[in-house]
């Protein structure tokens, strides 16, 4: 319930640690636990803690209302939900392109609100062409309207814009951004390591495991497949593949 909280760092929360690892009876009754508070233990590790997602009408689930107020996002509009999403959406992709990022355990992602930025634009992008070939040849795409204004309505908006105040405009992409990552960060799934290009992250243990359950899901494949996200070195530091056109 305090995700940013490590065995590590507290000695009560190691010990229930070790003992959910090795004494199966409480094992079984943290899960049963858990499951009638409506939430899934997805993993618990030593580096990682206790990691739990919410089942569907949990009442710890993060609806988008929540999230927005949790945000500070005023347009709470069906197409805005889905820019959000797929701000998410990229950011999992960027911080583990690779099948083998989610299976290591000591690997280590870095985003940042730049490089997410670029590339959601570059998947509009994409999507905007493929759409326009597919309706050349009289073959629309499937579901093609609703996925039309989402990556069209994030297109037109500008990436950047400051306020009088010089900070980031909330209603631009970068700043959308912005605050995702920074959820991310409050629910211990990212740490702010600078403020370079917008702010940069590195990801987390918790945020690997919760990621290898999203992993499953077909869009996370779809978006992969684009192939606007790239690896630049072995080494983790990653880039989205249009970083040299930026």
């Amino acid at each position: 319930m305090r995700p940013k909280q490590l065995p590590g760092r507290d000695v009560v929360y190691g010990d229930l640690v070790r003992r959910y690892g090795e004494d199966s009876a409480f094992k079984q009754l943290t899960n049963s636990v858990a499951a009638g508070l409506g939430l899934m233990v997805l993993d618990v590790s030593t580096q990682a803690g206790a990691v739990l997602a919410a089942t569907d009408e949990s009442v710890f689930e993060i609806k988008m209302d929540s999230y927005a107020r949790q945000s500070k996002i005023r347009e709470r509009r069906e197409t805005e939900k889905v820019l959000h999403g797929l701000v998410h959406l990229a950011t999992a992709a960027l911080g583990y392109p690779r099948p083998d990022d989610l299976a290591s355990d000591t690997y280590i992602g870095r985003v940042s609100v730049e490089q997410v930025d670029g590339v959601v634009r570059e998947a509009c992008r994409i999507l905007d062409e493929r759409a326009a070939k597919a309706e050349q040849n009289n073959d629309p795409l499937a579901g093609a309207p609703e996925l039309e204004q989402a990556w069209r309505a994030y297109a037109r908006r500008p990436a950047a814009a400051a306020t009088k105040d010089g900070r980031l405009a909330s209603d631009t992409t970068r700043g959308m951004v912005s605050r995702a990552l920074r959820f991310l960060a409050d629910q211990g799934f990212l740490v702010q390591v600078s403020g370079e290009q917008g702010g940069t992250y590195r990801t987390t243990p918790r945020y690997q495991i919760q990621v290898r359950e999203l992993a499953a899901d077909s869009a996370f494949s779809e978006l992969l497949e684009l192939g606007v996200v790239a690896v630049a070195d072995a080494g983790g530091t990653l880039r989205p593949s249009i970083s040299d056109t930026l």
